[in-house]
This record gives C-alpha cells, sequence and structure tokens, in this order.
C-alpha cells in the first residue's frame, strides 16, 4: 500500500480536532506529542498490526486480565548525556531509568503469560529484550528516592561515617554553649534559631560581644543578634571538608555507575519507545471506548460498507449539549462506486461526506471508529478532498480558480484505489457552464475507476448518476410538513432542494417567493417539485415497509414457536403411549404368569406347566413379530407412496436396519421417560412420607381431650374419652368402658366441642 494522503485532506476532514480529543487520554507528555504527530499508516500490514493491537488493548479494559500499569517518567535527557563521553547522570535520573526497565520487564512477563489473549500485543513485546542487569547495577548504589547508598563503596560509608560523628560533636557543643548562655541570662526567649542551615544562637544585642563566636545575622529590629557558637566552629569546618569529599565520592561513583549503563543507552531508548507507544494505544482505546467505537472487518475486496456510523467531533459536540446524533448508512462498492448526495441545505450532505471520509482516515491511522461491527471497509492508496470554500488568498485566487486546481490535481492521481470526496461540486462559477464541467469532471472519475462521495444541487449532476451504471444517486430525507430535516441518508433517489419552501419557513414573504419562482424555468420546477412528491411518497413506503416487515418477523416467530410446542406435545404423547402399552403387556404376562403359578401349585404337574408355558410363548412370539411385519409394511408403504411393489433384498435389508434403529430409538426414549416417571414417583413418595412423619409428629405431641375419639395403636376399635387422670384415659366404647395409658392411644377424630 503506497499511501499518499496529504496534509490539506486532514485539515479538510478536522482530523487534528480528532488527534486533540485523543491526546486528553495518555498519562506521558511524550505520549501527547506523539498522538498530535499520528498521520495515516503507509504499510498495510503495520497498520493491521496496530488495530489489532488497540482492539486487544480495548478488550483488556473490561477483563480480569487487565494490562498492567505502564506509566512512565520521560528519559530523553537522561538519553541524550549517555550519549556525551565523560558525562554522569544524577541519582533521581538513575532512578526513572530503574523504574522504566522495571515496568517493560513486568509487561514483557505478563504479555508473554496472556499471549493467547493479546496476540498482537505479545508480537510487539517480543522484540523488546528481557534484562534485569540495569535494575541490578543501580539497585546496587541507588536507593528507590534516587539518593545514593552508604553501601555504594567502603570510602564513601567510611566518610558518612564520620560525618554522623562531627554532626554529633557540633550537636552536643551547641547544646553546651546554650545551656552556659542561657544560665547567663544573654539569650532572647526564642534561644536558638537556624542561619545557613547551621544552628545559632539567638542573643540580645546588648551581649552581644559577651558571647565568643561568629555573628552570622540579626533580626529585622536588631535586638537580636544571631552568633554560632565558637565551640562548634571548629566541628562545622571539619563537617564542611568532610561533605566536600562526600560530594567528591558521590561523583565518583555515579560516573562509574554511568560508564556500566551507558552501553545499554538504545535499549533504554528503545523501553521509552515502547511504552509511549503503548501510552498511545491506551489513548485510542480510552478514546474508543467514549465514542462507542470498535474495529470493523478489513477487507481485501475494494469498498465500504459503513452501518450506524457516527461523526467522532459532532458526536462529541452532541453529547456535551444532550442532542441525539443520528448515524447514517452507506456502502460503495464494485457495483456503487460513487454516490452523488443531493437535498436541502442544512440537512446534513456535508456532515454525512465528511463522517465518511474522517473515519476512513482514522481506520487508516490506527484508531478505532463509531461504526456496527459488522460494518466492512477497505484501505485506499489515496483519499482525496474538496470542501468548504477554499479561497486562496496567499495565491490570489478566487474560489473557483482553487476548486479548478484542486480537480486537476484529481485528475492527475485518480484510480482505482482512490476515495475522492468532492462537497458543492461545480460551484464557484456560472451554473449552467459550472455543471457542464462537473458533469466532465464526474464522468472521468468513473471512468478511472475511483470511489467518491460527490455532494450537490445541480441536477445535470442527478440525470447522469441514474445513467450511470455504477453511479447512485443519494438524498437527505426531509420532512416536507414541519420543513425540518431528517438527517438520514436514503441511497437511490435524487433529492429535491426545497428552496422555496425553506425560504419560505425562514420568513421569506410568501410574494417574493411567488416572483422567484415565476423567474425560474417551469420545467425544472416541476422536475423539483416531481422528485419532492417521489420522495414523500418513497419515505411512506418505506414506514409502511418497515411496518410489514416487523410483522411479518414477529408473526414467523410466533408461528415456529407454536409449531415447537406442538412437536414436543406430540412427542411425549408418543412417548406416553408407548409406555402406556408396555405396561400394559407387562401386565398381561403378570397375569398369565400367576394364572400358570396357580394352576402348578393345585395340580403339581410339572410337565403340563412346562408345556403350557412354551405354548404360551410361541404364541406371543408370532404375535410380536407380526406386529413387527405389520409395522415394517406400513412403513415401506410410506416410503414408497402406497406402492405395492416388490421389494429387492437391498431394499428390504435397509428397511428392515431402519426399524430396528427406529425401535433401538424408541427403547431409548422410553427408559428416558421411565426414569423421568420414577423420578416423580420417588419426589411422590418422599413428599407423602415428610407428610406422614409430619402428622406423626403431630399426633406425638398432640394433648388428648375429653370427647377426642382414638383408639389403641394395636387395635381398630374407635371410642370416646369420658374422664383423663394422671396419663390414663377412661375410653367409652359404647358397648363397654376400658382404661389405657394416653401412650398407647391414637387419635381419630378431635373433640368438637370448643
Amino acid at each position: 500500500m503506497k499511501n499518499i494522503i496529504s496534509q490539506k485532506t486532514l485539515n479538510d476532514l478536522e482530523f487534528s480536532s480528532v488527534l486533540d480529543l485523543i491526546s486528553e487520554y495518555c498519562i506521558s507528555n511524550l505520549g501527547r506529542t506523539k498522538v498530535l504527530q499520528i498521520k495515516p499508516i503507509t504499510r498495510s500490514l503495520e497498520l493491521k498490526s496496530e488495530l489489532k493491537q488497540v482492539n486487544e488493548y480495548l478488550s483488556s479494559m473490561v477483563s480480569e486480565n487487565r494490562i498492567p500499569n505502564h506509566y512512565f517518567d520521560e528519559i530523553t535527557n537522561e538519553i541524550n548525556i549517555l550519549g556525551i563521553e565523560n558525562s554522569f547522570l544524577e541519582g533521581t535520573s538513575f532512578q526513572k531509568i530503574a523504574s522504566i526497565s522495571s515496568n517493560v520487564n513486568n509487561l514483557i512477563l505478563f504479555l508473554k503469560k496472556f499471549n493467547e489473549y493479546y496476540p498482537a500485543l505479545f508480537s510487539q513485546s517480543e522484540s523488546i529484550e528481557f534484562t534485569k542487569t540495569i535494575i541490578t547495577e543501580i539497585e546496587k548504589i541507588i536507593s528507590p528516592h534516587g539518593e545514593i547508598l552508604d553501601k555504594a563503596s567502603p570510602n564513601l560509608k567510611s566518610i558518612r561515617r564520620e560525618i554522623g560523628s562531627i554532626r554529633g560533636k557540633i550537636g552536643a557543643s551547641f547544646i553546651k554553649s546554650l545551656s552556659h548562655y542561657a544560665g547567663l541570662g544573654y539569650l532572647d526567649e526564642i534561644r536558638e534559631s537556624v542561619v545557613e542551615n547551621e544552628r545559632v544562637l539567638a542573643v540580645q544585642a546588648m551581649y552581644r560581644k559577651k558571647v565568643k563566636g561568629s555573628i552570622l545575622g540579626n533580626s529585622k529590629t536588631g535586638s537580636i543578634v544571631y552568633i554560632a557558637p565558637e565551640a562548634t566552629l571548629q566541628y562545622t569546618r571539619e563537617l564542611q571538608n568532610l561533605q566536600y569529599e562526600e560530594k567528591e565520592e558521590m561523583v565518583v561513583i555515579l560516573k562509574q555507575l554511568t560508564n556500566q549503563i551507558r552501553p545499554q543507552r538504545y535499549l533504554l531508548q528503545k523501553y521509552q519507545d515502547y511504552l509511549c507507544h503503548l501510552d498511545v494505544l491506551g489513548a485510542k482505546a480510552k478514546y474508543a471506548t467514549h465514542i462507542g467505537a470498535c474495529l470493523p472487518k478489513i477487507t481485501d475486496q475494494q469498498k465500504i460498507t459503513m452501518r450506524d456510523a457516527y461523526h467522532p467531533i459532532l458526536l462529541e459536540e452532541n453529547n456535551q449539549k444532550n442532542i441525539k446524533t443520528i448515524p447514517q448508512t452507506l456502502e460503495l462498492n464494485g457495483q456503487q462506486k460513487i454516490i452523488v448526495i443531493s437535498g436541502p441545505n442544512a440537512g446534513g450532505k456535508s456532515i454525512t461526506l465528511k463522517t465518511i471520509g474522517l473515519l476512513q482516515i482514522m481506520l487508516q491511522s490506527g484508531i478505532l471508529i463509531p461504526v456496527h461491527e459488522k460494518s466492512e471497509i477497505s484501505i485506499f492508496d489515496n483519499i482525496l478532498t474538496d470542501i468548504g470554500d477554499n479561497q486562496s488568498i496567499e495565491n490570489q485566487l478566487s474560489t473557483y480558480s482553487y476548486r479548478l486546481k484542486n480537480m486537476r490535481n484529481f485528475l492527475r492521481r485518480c484510480n482505482q484505489n482512490t476515495l475522492f470526496l468532492i462537497d458543492e461540486f461545480g460551484t464557484g462559477s456560472d451554473p449552467e457552464l459550472g455543471g457542464a464541467l462537473a458533469e466532465v469532471f464526474l464522468e472521468e472519475f468513473y471512468e478511472k475507476g475511483a470511489f467518491g462521495i460527490i455532494t450537490t444541487h445541480y441536477a445535470n449532476l442527478k440525470v447522469l448518476a441514474s445513467e450511470l451504471e455504477n453511479v447512485a444517486n443519494g438524498n437527505m430525507q426531509f420532512d416536507q410538513r414541519s420543513l425540518e430535516p431528517l438527517f438520514k441518508l436514503h441511497i437511490g433517489q435524487a433529492g429535491s432542494s426545497f428552496t422555496f419552501e425553506v425560504a419560505q419557513k425562514n420568513g421569506i414573504p410568501f410574494r417574493l417567493i411567488n416572483k422567484a419562482k415565476k423567474k425560474v424555468d417551469r420545467e425544472k420546477i416541476r422536475l423539483d417539485k416531481t422528485i419532492a412528491k417521489l420522495q414523500k411518497e418513497r419515505n411512506k413506503l418505506q414506514q409502511t415497509t418497515e411496518k410489514l416487515e416487523k410483522e411479518k418477523s414477529d408473526t414467523m416467530e410466533n408461528a415456529e414457536s407454536l409449531l415447537a410446542q406442538k412437536l414436543k406435545v406430540q412427542e411425549k404423547l408418543n412417548s406416553f403411549q408407548e409406555l402406556y402399552d408396555a405396561n400394559q403387556k407387562m401386565l398381561s404376562y403378570g397375569r398369565k404368569s400367576n394364572e400358570l403359578m396357580n394352576k402348578f401349585f393345585q395340580t403339581k404337574n410339572k410337565k403340563e406347566l412346562l408345556s403350557e408355558f412354551i405354548k404360551w410363548v410361541t404364541i406371543e412370539q408370532s404375535k410380536n413379530e407380526k406386529l413387527k411385519q405389520d409395522k415394517v409394511i406400513t412403513k415401506t408403504k410410506q416410503t414408497t407412496g402406497g406402492q405395492n411393489k416388490p421389494l429387492s433384498k437391498r431394499q428390504t435389508k435397509e428397511i428392515n436396519k431402519k426399524a430396528k434403529l427406529e425401535e433401538k430409538k424408541k427403547q431409548e426414549k422410553l427408559q428416558e421417560i421411565e426414569k423421568e416417571i420414577l423420578i416423580n414417583v420417588k419426589k411422590i413418595s418422599e413428599k407423602k412420607k415428610s407428610i406422614a412423619r409430619k402428622v406423626a409428629r403431630e399426633k406425638s405431641n398432640y394433648q388428648f381431650k375429653i370427647d377426642d375419639k382414638v383408639r389403641l395403636l394395636d387395635s381398630n376399635a374407635k371410642g370416646t374419652i369420658e374422664k383423663i387422670e394422671k396419663n390414663i384415659a377412661t375410653i367409652n366404647y359404647g358397648i363397654f368402658i376400658a382404661k389405657a395409658d394416653i401412650k398407647q392411644l391414637e387419635l381419630v377424630q378431635k373433640s368438637k366441642k370448643k
């Protein structure tokens, strides 16, 4: 793919505004700079890889295995210093280098672990070297806060030990002087202060000559003099000497560490570039989430099929204003290479054209676009635009001259891999002459096999679009009643400009509109009216068609659902019938077996029993065989359409085989139903047992009362309780009276007395 998309095209389509929005999602200044420099990617493989990486990053944002944090501090200055001989880096610089190295190592390990989830990102990371050498060398010398560790060298450790000792002596001597002069009453109430990072005594001005030491300053009023005690001055000079030695030793250590890291300069540059690229991918993915973008199918066949496409800048503005944005659906392919869009001003022609162009540019720059996921888009080598009033003051060219110069460029660069976008084609000159020239240009683009979208008001271009084979008319829909644009593109018919209707809506007096109509060619007015009428009828037809399609779809769904339910019910009925027949047969077999057994018990004649049993089994076998033959004959008639033709051995064999398979399936189905029934029986049995246990518990816990009807646990005789004393009940059975322990009684009916 040889991509030669010009800066003019990017400007016409406001591509920089999209980049500004994406850059806001970057986490580093370097990433923001890189986003603002994004251009269409020239190599096809690189573009597809970039789009896959952005899409994988987008999917990771809603995944449990989210891509780790990749924030980094820029190390461009550090990399430049490493390129200068005998230079050295500060501790904070090493800390930033270690942080970047650690981040990259973590990302490499993460993507290696989840390479199946993120194959494109993993492939990108494979070219980055994994090494802990840089981190290890830095951690030996530099702390996580960017300070040089004591263990960096024996000499530094010794110097710092001495510094600590001297500071202790300074502190002790200062406190001694403080106590001494405070006791003499020479010090002010604040007693001490700090001047030039050194502790000093706050001496009253009148006693300054009585305090031995070096005066380092005084208060604004002059009442206090700040004096460093003489006892601490000697230690302070020693401390300064040691601090100088410490600084010299630190420089030596930093130089040594810098020399160790210097060979890794190009690797560090690669690390920073990788993290910067990941930052750009992240910004693209976050922006895609914000505008509801996705990765459409990239096809090698030259075509554009954008469904529910949104202009991202318009979408952003409308969302801020809580205004609904209407998406557009459009297709360019081998049968429809050019679309001529017409319709009223402010109807959405230009924004539709810009939507397609901007989304194409975004996709070819590795940015996901707000379209339906089933959209299909191919990659174009050239994208040419002629949008807006491009009057050139610099070159002293009029609008029309500039547009003619642009058309010359179009004619030179147009080919089968070109997408051209022209807004208000042919304007800027005499309508009749300009329209004729625009017609010639359109024919030329058509002959070159280019793909494109044109917006126009010229009738001759609408007519030409209807005559050329692979060119289609399109119009922006308009509500004739409210005279409001609907912002919906319809392909297949040219649109009316609604010039006089729009003028009337905007308050132009009716008499002036009528006067203007008289000045226009009557045939043109008739044509415009006819187009407007056709457009109105088409809108009605479209609404009716959509309504009928929806009703048809709903009806089909209901019919399919009812048919499925009917088949299911019929299948269950058949299964239950088979189960019933099988159970009846088993009962019949049981009765016959019982009959034979009873006869044997009476006669004790084994021979007779065996003879009758064999005879019965033989009869049943012949019945089964006859039943199977009847089924085979029935099946054969169904297969042959009821014709009683003699069957060959092969046909008979196939039919028998099919019958056996069907019998096997039925048996399996029967077993499944039996299992279901057994499960249901088991459930019912468990439920009954549960109820019985509940009743038993209630009975066991029941407190018997007088006039309750009861019976003994091992008896069927029922009686009425007349008296209960100490768990012994007196029971009246009508004929006789008996006494029994309450524990031996079972409740038959509770007393009806309240």
